[in-house]
């Protein structure tokens, strides 16, 4: 009894602990304002740019997504590249050093005419990109249309606006300011060509499954460098563009269909003769690599 009376005030306060622990809990989890309610509604950072690739349960269940089995076995064929000598590759290495380190995002672009054929070839070759278990979950979309172009810039700088204003903060819109940059996307109009990249959440296939499209993010992700690199090789200049809050509006006005999600904007043409860009300097080598 001596013991059970000791005890028995050091198990009250455990209690009142566990007790006061859920009450606050649950006042946190009901205590979600109006407001709270619209922000989430409306998110800052766009949740069609999560990367939802893994098999889920709900997947497994579902009886729209294919069988991994219902595919043919691939056959594999000889490869093999050119083999260069040490001095080539070395000069290769830094001519094409060279070609990238010209790259710079441009606000300024020309509206004169860019052959059809040689955008379609920079896709062509941003198609050649690596992706989880080769799946391609990538959708580009050429918008050369003036009208639809405008409709675009419309949205975009609705929504941009909005970041500015409300979403971003200002310590961000501070950083923004030495690079000039804001909500008017007068580029959106100008560019001969809109580039709008979308992933495929996942695939359907002929006979109506689903497929799943593995780290489908990172896949386009990789794509949208090469098309980079493309375009700056044949002299063509862009503005990466993450158009926050507009995926699901462009998806809809593109007519594309729900499996896929905006991840890119990319305003495609000539420099302007008057172009200019703000002086950065890149981090050296030893500030980018390690050794091992």
């Amino acid at each position: 009894m001596a013991l059970l009376s000791i005890l028995t005030p050091a198990l009250v306060v455990v209690l009142c602990l566990v007790i006061g622990f859920m009450l606050f809990k649950s006042q946190e989890t009901t205590s979600t304002s109006p407001a709270q309610t619209s922000a989430e509604s409306r998110p800052w950072v766009d949740q069609d740019l999560q990367d939802d690739t893994e098999i889920t349960a709900k997947e497994d269940e579902d009886g729209d997504w294919a069988d991994s089995n219902e595919e043919e076995d691939l056959p594999h064929v000889p490869f093999s590249l050119p083999r260069y000598s040490e001095e080539t590759i070395l000069n290769r290495s830094k001519d094409f050093y060279n070609l990238m380190n010209q790259r710079r995002s441009v606000r300024f672009i020309s509206p004169e005419s860019v052959p059809r054929e040689v955008i379609d070839n920079v896709i062509r070759t941003a198609g050649t990109s690596p992706s989880g278990a080769h799946t391609e979950p990538w959708t580009f979309v050429v918008v050369s249309d003036a009208e639809m172009k405008h409709q675009i810039r419309l949205l975009v700088e609705e929504e941009e606006e909005m970041n500015y204003r409300q979403r971003m903060g200002d310590k961000w819109v501070q950083d923004l300011a030495k690079i000039r940059t804001n909500w008017i996307k007068e580029y959106l109009d100008v560019a001969p060509y809109l580039i709008l990249i979308f992933k495929q959440t996942y695939g359907i296939l002929p006979n109506g499954k689903k497929k799943t499209h593995y780290y489908n993010e990172i896949s386009v992700s990789i794509s949208c460098g090469i098309l980079l690199a493309a375009l700056q090789n044949v002299g063509l200049v862009t503005v990466t563009s993450t158009p926050l809050n507009c995926g699901p509006r462009l998806r809809l006005l593109l007519k594309r269909p729900t499996n896929e999600k905006l991840l890119l904007l990319l305003p495609v043409g000539y420099p302007a003769s008057d172009a200019s860009v703000p002086d950065l300097k890149r981090k050296p080598l030893d500030g980018i690599i390690v050794h091992v």
